[in-house]
């Protein structure tokens, strides 16, 4: 593990303002998502009440797409709220460093939800062009068509699901190879469109082609358009990428908001999202120019602005504990042996003890246990789950009261940095 530890996000700029940053980031980055599939969800409901086109009962064979992105999008809705649902548990912490903690297990969520919008997105111009072709271009195959768009489910498929799988490494890796895809997607969208015209040009049909053309250029995933400059002198933001007046970030082409690029910086920084993931939507919405340069290098002045360097990296834990070894051990900070304690007290659903381990390497986990046997480490006092249950007991007994989430977390905190367990959760891998 190459984990630096929480302390070095707060110590950069505070404990609180970090946590009360990183938590603004996580509900702008939630919004932000959740405004894409209000948009999808609202396409869906179109698509599926086109009496004319994909949705209509002659056109059954079609109806299985819109119910597939119906699908896609219950997952990425629930992941927002499970997302939201941590990020306000979050919010009522007192200690910092447990309030980052808790935020970076919105990150796999968030991740999963904006990449997996970006890519329903695509689908729905796909969905959208067949609409429009069935309902005003019968020259056109229906054979075609749906073969085409078997197609295009194919490719989307594995990303798909390896994003709702919510495991860090394969949705990390789907995300950086998204870039790729969507440029095949376009790539497909492209084709398709002129394999239209060919077919309307050699039926002889006098038709004009004026949606497909809008269909084109107008889709929601895959316009790459570069916009006018704005009269204002632009503000140059690091090298290749500047700030124009009306706050639109344009390199070759056009990129993402500022506001954007800040949100996801300070997210990064915090070690909520990885900057791999937020490079590949960058990459996505920068258009093909980006996507057909290597997949893992950006211009330096976008790493700047996103805040990229070696203490960033280093937020994020490899994943094995070395080269063909097997993954490190996890430690259930609130012990597993007393799920049902917990459990009364709140620690259920998207907050269940599962979801509070900690990876460390074996001598240290060993350490805090009493050493390689449990059983003889039970019988030691500063065994971590004896202590950490008398510490817990001890503080409902001068509360008089069984303690909140919040209160839980806060003993628990303060006997992780007394024992240097580092404040970086991941899920049980459930081994």
């Amino acid at each position: 593990m190459t984990g630096t530890g929480p302390g070095s996000v707060s110590g950069a700029v505070g404990g609180a303002q970090s946590a009360t940053l990183a938590r603004q980031a996580v509900f702008g980055a939630i919004v932000d998502v959740s405004g894409s599939t209000r948009r999808i969800a609202s396409s869906l409901s179109k698509l599926a009440d086109s009496t004319a086109g994909i949705g209509s009962r002659a056109n059954g064979v079609f109806a299985r797409y819109v119910v597939y992105g119906e699908r896609q999008l219950r997952w990425i809705d629930a992941e927002l709220a499970a997302a939201t649902t941590l990020a306000r548990t979050a919010s009522e912490m007192d200690d910092p460093d447990m309030q980052l903690a808790v935020l970076r297990l919105t990150g796999p969520r968030l991740e999963a939800a904006m990449m997996g919008s970006l890519l329903l997105a695509a689908w729905i111009d796909f969905l959208s062009l067949a609409d429009v072709v069935i309902k005003q271009h019968p020259f056109y195959s229906v054979e075609r068509l749906f073969r085409d768009i078997e197609r295009v489910q194919k490719m989307l498929e594995p990303s798909m699901r390896a994003l709702s799988s919510l495991k860090p490494e394969q949705v990390e890796a789907a995300a950086t190879d998204l870039p790729a895809l969507m440029g095949h997607l376009t790539g497909e969208f492209t084709s398709t469109c002129e394999a239209m015209h060919m077919a309307a040009e050699r039926g002889s049909q006098v038709m004009q082609l004026v949606q497909i053309v809008e269909m084109v250029t107008m889709v929601s995933a895959m316009r790459m358009s570069l916009p006018l400059l704005p009269p204002t002198a632009p503000a140059t933001l690091g090298v290749g990428l500047v700030v124009g007046g009306d706050g639109v970030m344009m390199g070759t082409q056009i990129v993402v908001s500022a506001e954007w690029v800040e949100m996801m910086r300070r997210l990064v920084q915090a070690g909520v999202i990885s900057l791999p993931v937020v490079s590949a939507a960058v990459r996505i919405h920068a258009g093909q120019v980006m996507m057909a340069q290597s997949h893992d290098e950006l211009p330096q002045g976008v790493r700047e602005a996103l805040g990229d360097g070696p203490e960033v990296r280093g937020m994020r834990v490899t994943g094995k504990a070395g080269a063909g070894m097997s993954e490190p051990p996890q430690h259930h900070v609130l012990p597993r042996e007393f799920r049902e304690w917990f459990e009364k007290r709140g620690f259920t659903g998207d907050m269940s003890i599962d979801q509070f381990c900690v990876e460390m390497e074996q001598a240290h986990h060993e350490a805090i246990h009493g050493g390689g046997d449990w059983r003889v480490g039970r019988k030691w006092p500063g065994e971590w789950n004896q202590m950490i249950m008398e510490a817990l007991r001890d503080a409902e007994a001068e509360a008089g009261r069984m303690l909140t989430q919040s209160e839980v977390l806060k003993v628990v905190a303060e006997y992780m940095r007394l024992y240097k367990i580092p404040m970086n959760f991941v899920p049980w891998r459930g081994l």
